[in-house]
This record gives structure tokens, sequence and C-alpha cells, in this order.
């Protein structure tokens, strides 16, 4: 048996460049963490006493003969990517919903790779990890994604990520000291909007629109110095706040697909009561809102928003993990 324990994510500033149309011209650049939130896949070599030769159990149950049976596409995929001929048990648990912008189809992706590493007995970089899930879900299951969510799920940690015009990628650590990390994490707040979708289908109308946004993703890719300079200076963190607000304001521009009426409507009650700035996380469209406010606000926020599910969260640093390592050890049947 063997558990992959890959952590979700949350972007700050550059969400958008990320894209290969973007950053192949342009370069990229994201501000984002990772949190202890996680997508844990267990798998293991199915014993051959079943009608069926693989068991896939995720929010359905998929029990087929064959890999090419199976329903779900990224189970698929990599499965097919890694030439498993052997019978297999695939599990997956997650500490939060899906298609809710917090990058929990690369981290799946990206869990399920190391997983199946282990069991084969090899241990892949977290570079390699990033890149064969990004090469998975843009080229064999041709969804329009950004590269961010793989390279954080796989590294984790509190990371500046810069995309290169040869879509090769940098990552740089934030230094920030403890007290002021500490401070900027008080300072957020995680909601659930209630709203479920899919990010490729809102990331396409993104993607078509890039060329006639140009001016716009260049200020929001600028805007990740601009929050380095706030959390590495004497600024007040607010500054932070209002910077997330003015960046929340240009990701709107960029698609009509991004917000709706239910949406801006928690945004501005949370604003008058009290939160200074905040931003869908992912794609839009729904999802997790996440929201900047003083500590001494946030009462008054959550009153007013009492009817939403509220994430308590803190930073993690591990990326993918394998948790339990108990390879097979028995003969072949």
């Amino acid at each position: 048996m063997i558990i992959s324990k890959t952590p979700f994510r949350i972007s700050f500033f550059g969400g958008g460049t990320d894209y290969p149309v973007w950053y192949r011209e342009n370069g990229g650049d994201v501000l984002a963490t990772t949190i202890d939130k996680y997508c844990y896949i267990s798998c293991r070599y199915l014993p051959p006493f079943f009608e069926h030769k693989h068991r896939i159990v995720y929010s359905k149950i998929d029990n087929v003969k064959n890999i090419s049976e199976i329903k779900h596409p990224a189970v698929r995929a990599i499965l097919e990517y890694m030439k498993i001929d052997k019978g297999m048990e695939i599990h997956h648990d997650g500490d939060l919903p899906a298609r809710t912008g917090i990058g929990s189809s690369s981290s799946f992706t990206v869990g399920m790779l190391h997983a199946l590493y282990a069991l084969k007995g090899t241990m892949p970089n977290k570079t390699q990890l990033a890149n064969e899930a990004i090469h998975i879900e843009r080229n064999v299951l041709e969804e329009h994604v950004g590269s961010q969510d793989q390279v954080l799920a796989a590294n984790g940690g509190f990371k500046r990520i810069r995309f290169n015009h040869e879509d090769s990628f940098d990552i740089i650590p934030i230094t920030i000291g403890k007290i002021k990390m500490q401070s900027l994490h008080d300072h957020l707040m995680l909601y659930f909007t209630g709203i479920s979708r899919f990010a490729s289908e809102i990331a396409k109308t993104q993607i078509e629109n890039i060329p006639k946004k140009k001016q716009e993703l260049s200020t929001m890719q600028q805007m990740v110095n601009e929050a380095i300079s706030i959390l590495n200076g004497n600024e007040s963190l607010a500054e932070f706040g209002k910077l997330l607000h003015e960046s929340w304001k240009l990701k709107m521009s960029l698609s009509d697909k991004i917000s709706n009426s239910h949406i801006e409507e928690i945004y501005n009650v949370a604003r008058e009561a009290g939160a200074i700035g905040g931003k869908l996380l992912g794609a839009g469209g729904g999802g997790f809102l996440l929201l900047f406010a003083r500590p001494e606000d946030q009462p008054s926020i959550k009153k007013q928003l009492g009817k939403l599910i509220r994430v308590p969260f803190n930073f993690e640093n591990q990326g993918s993990q394998i948790v339990v390592y108990e390879p097979d050890i028995t003969p072949e049947y």
C-alpha cells in the first residue's frame, strides 16, 4: 500500500500569466502558497480474485477489466502514461471539494504520479513531478490549464514562481520573518461560495482573450513585485489587502465568466463588513473566496457571512509526500 499526500494551494498574485500563450512571449510571474489541506491517493496492486482487474474509488466507483474502461479521465491517462500492466486499486480522498479553485485537479495528478512511482520503487524529484503533471493535463487530457498549480502541489511552500519563455520555471522561496508571516496568515479568511465549476471551461475564455488583455495581464504580473515589496518592507500589511482588491478588479475584466452576481454580493458584503480586499481562487466562476481583513474586523465579517462555510488553514511547505510506503513484497500470482 502506498499513500501520497499532496497540498492544495492559494494564489495571491500573477494568476493568468502562467498560461503558455502568455509566458512564452512575456514570461510569467506568480506569488502563491500551499496550505495544510490535502489530496490523498492510496494505491496497491489488486490481487486477481475479482471479476474486475481495476478498482478506482473516488466520488464514483469504477470496477473495470481494462484501463481504457476507467471513466475517471485523469486516472485513465496517468495509468496509461505510467504503463501500468497489473491490476490496480486506487482510492482518492480530499480535505476540500473538487472544482473549487484550490488547484485540486493538479494536486490529484501530482499525487497520483507520486504514488505510482513509489509503487514502482522509484523516487522522482519535484521538478519531474510538476513537469509530468503539466504534460498530462495539457497535452494528454487537453485541458486549458496554467502551470502554477502543478509546480506548487509538487514543491509546496510560500513561493514566487517565474515561468520562462522556453517552458521552464524558476522557484524562488519568499523569505519573510516569522512574525510578519504569522501576521499575514492572521489577516486571511477562506470561504466557500457554494459553487463548484469546471475551471478549464472558464480558463478557455481567459486564454482566448489574452491578446486583447495584454495591459491588464502586464499590470497583474507587476503586482507580484509590489506584493513582495510590501511583505519585505515597512509598509502596513493593509497595503497587501488593497493590492489584492486591485488585482481582483483586473482579473474580473479578463472574462465575463470569472465572476457573477452571487459572488459579487458576497464580496461586497465582506467589504462593507471590513474586508480590505480579496479574490476568488483559481480561474473564477465559483469555488473559494479569499478575503484579507484586519483581525479586529473579522468577527463582523464572520457574522455577515455566517451562512457560508469558513475554512481555517495554515501555510505548509512540504509539497507532495509519500506518507505510507509499504510496497508489495509477496510473490507474484
